[in-house]
């Protein structure tokens, strides 16, 4: 049984992420695609941003460009309509508006070349997938084509397929640190259930950092703890239990506060794509007894791994395979060029 066709029987909705670009995000998507259209899943297919065309409009790059089979239900902006070599039904004229106009709902009558765009809006995208379901299709995949960390976050998608690969590095083994943090990042504890979470999630105060003292709960005045090492040394007393921080997490965030009070206290973020922190700095906060927990994690479904770089150099395929299945134990990895056996239950 295929990936894709496992995917499906646990998931609606399935974000792409790459970790960076040239990882091989549009590769992944092109492997889902083709699987689709082997085992006959109707598939959704939308974006973050744009994708499809031949050239990264960032980079200038040769892209792989995204053909859909006949059925495929996909978002496409009026700009980009005439663009496609596939034939296009329109089902519905939406009310989501991009710079490339305004999107509509096409079922693909004729299978080719299609560029794809969606709503930037997460809650937009999420109205926009159920539409895409009722309209037939079986899973709904989200092309994260603007930016990495906003596409991951837990309230875009029932869960992610993670693309990594040598564009990360010229080390093949700091790919598969790099990689690993990520996902034992994504896959914090959350937050149990109880009164800690209540405090936090109650009230209009969600964007401010919070101190929980036992029963209660403390407002700070600041909106971002970049800047603020200083004053959440001095906020932290004996009575506090928690700290809330709504923004990203930065060393610069934590980096004054005091040995003794960060192993007293632990730290809660809204989700994991709120952290900033690599590796190697990530492994010494935790020696020092920093511990945090998130309102919500993230599922990473799959990874996906791409062993060339487009500077040109590139890891021989199995062995960035087995370095990766070593290291990351608990999800299915694969190299989308190569294929792979997903017998095992996800």
């Amino acid at each position: 049984m295929g990936l894709l066709s496992q995917l499906k029987q646990k998931y609606k909705t399935l974000s792409i992420v790459g970790m960076a670009k040239n990882a091989g995000k549009t590769t992944a998507l092109n492997y889902l695609i083709e699987e689709a259209m082997d085992d006959g899943v109707i598939l959704g297919i939308t974006s973050t941003g744009r994708d499809g065309e031949s050239t990264d409009l960032v980079t200038g790059t040769d892209k792989p460009r995204v053909f859909l089979d006949a059925g495929t239900i996909v978002s496409v902006p009026v700009k980009l309509y005439d663009l496609a070599d596939a034939g296009l039904e329109i089902l519905s004229m939406t009310n989501y508006s991009t710079a490339l106009g305004q999107i509509m709902l096409c079922r693909v009558a004729e299978s080719g070349y299609v560029q794809i765009a969606g709503p930037v809006n997460t809650k937009d995208h999420k109205k926009m997938c159920r539409e895409m379901l009722a309209y037939g299709a079986e899973i709904v995949l989200i092309d994260g084509a603007i930016d990495r960390k906003s596409i991951a976050a837990p309230d875009t998608s029932d869960a992610i397929i993670l693309s990594t690969g040598a564009v990360l590095s010229r080390s093949m083994k700091k790919v598969v640190e790099e990689t690993a943090h990520i996902v034992g990042l994504y896959q914090l504890p959350e937050l149990e259930e109880g009164s800690v979470r209540d405090l936090i999630c109650s009230g209009e105060e969600q964007d401010k950092i919070m101190l929980i003292k036992g029963d209660r709960r403390e407002i700070l005045d600041l909106k971002t703890g970049l800047t603020a090492g200083k004053y959440l040394d001095e906020a932290i007393g004996d009575e506090t239990d928690f700290i809330y921080i709504p923004g990203a997490l930065t060393t610069s965030v934590i980096s004054d506060i005091h040995p003794a009070k960060m192993k007293q206290v632990e730290f809660i973020l809204k989700d994991p794509t709120k952290i900033f922190i690599d590796a190697m700095q990530w492994q010494q906060l935790r020696k020092k007894g920093f511990t945090v927990k998130v309102l919500d994690n993230i599922t990473v479904a799959a990874l996906t791994v791409n062993p060339h770089a487009p500077a040109g150099y590139s890891f021989e395929h199995e062995a960035l395979l087995k370095a990766m299945r070593s290291e990351i134990d608990e999800i299915p990895v694969i190299d989308v060029k190569m294929g792979g056996d997903f017998s095992e239950t996800i």
